[in-house]
């Protein structure tokens, strides 16, 4: 499987120009999705942040130096394999302190107690994760449409829970189930698709989805050895089209 890296800069631009530079990939060749466009901050709490894109290493990418001069060939060529080895070794921490729980806790109340009232939020450790769970409130205004609300509130906590420390500790917000149920809802469409696409042989476009929903269907068709699915478009929300394979025709004999 190939290693995935992330890269952050003023804008989206930058980032991939960076990725192109560094991974010597070019810009138009480069598979990568956009995590943040970056912005100025939400409710006080956290300041500006960087724009942030996820680039997808492909595992030639030793050879991809070859169309570097020669001055610049070796030292382009390990700096590429050095971020790759890094976001290998920078491994997700297992140890979550008691003031972390406590630091994300209290900054996601403040942010539930700005948006509605009545809501409690509790606390779990599963899969290497933090994992908040959101009950009562107004649900449907915590959540937003397509869950844009959601996924802001938990891109906030886990970034103040991660401003101090030196191994990403994962963080998941969930409000009363609506993760668990959006997962099963993607799973099912991407089989349904995927079986329309085997039958048809014909491409078929899933609609737009952030790049967390777009990763559930990748993952749902990614043993499926007839179809294979891309992300199409720019933006935070893309398409995701499901293709057909092509097979292999057997030598004659």
């Amino acid at each position: 499987m190939s290693p995935v890296v992330e890269f952050e800069s003023k804008s989206v631009e930058e980032a991939v120009q960076k990725a192109s530079q560094q991974l010597n990939i070019p810009t138009g060749k480069l598979e990568h999705d956009i995590i943040s466009y970056g912005s100025t901050g939400i409710f006080g709490l956290v300041g500006s942040k960087k724009a942030k894109i996820r680039v997808v290493v492909p595992d030639d990418v030793k050879e991809k130096t070859a169309d570097i001069s020669a001055g610049k060939r070796e030292e382009n060529r390990r700096e590429a394999i050095a971020i790759v080895d890094e976001a290998f070794e920078n491994t997700v921490a297992t140890k979550v302190s008691n003031e972390d729980v406590t630091l994300g806790k209290e900054a996601l109340q403040k942010i539930v107690d700005f948006i509605s009232t009545d809501a409690v939020i509790s606390v779990s450790h599963n899969d290497g994760k933090l994992v908040y769970e959101v009950s009562g409130g107004e649900t449907a205004v915590l959540i937003g449409k397509r869950g844009q609300t959601l996924e802001a509130m938990q891109y906030l906590v886990e970034k103040i829970i991660n401003k101090q420390n030196g191994q990403r500790i994962r963080v998941e917000v969930d409000i009363e189930g609506y993760l668990q149920a959006q997962r099963e809802r993607l799973e099912k469409l991407a089989l349904r698709l995927g079986e329309k696409v085997k039958k048809t042989g014909k491409p078929v476009t899933a609609g737009q989805f952030n790049a967390h929903d777009r990763r559930i269907i990748h993952i749902a068709l990614k043993e499926d050895r007839d179809v294979r699915t891309h992300s199409v478009g720019e933006g935070y929300y893309r398409k995701l089209k499901i293709y057909p394979k092509r097979k292999r025709r057997k030598n004659p004999s």
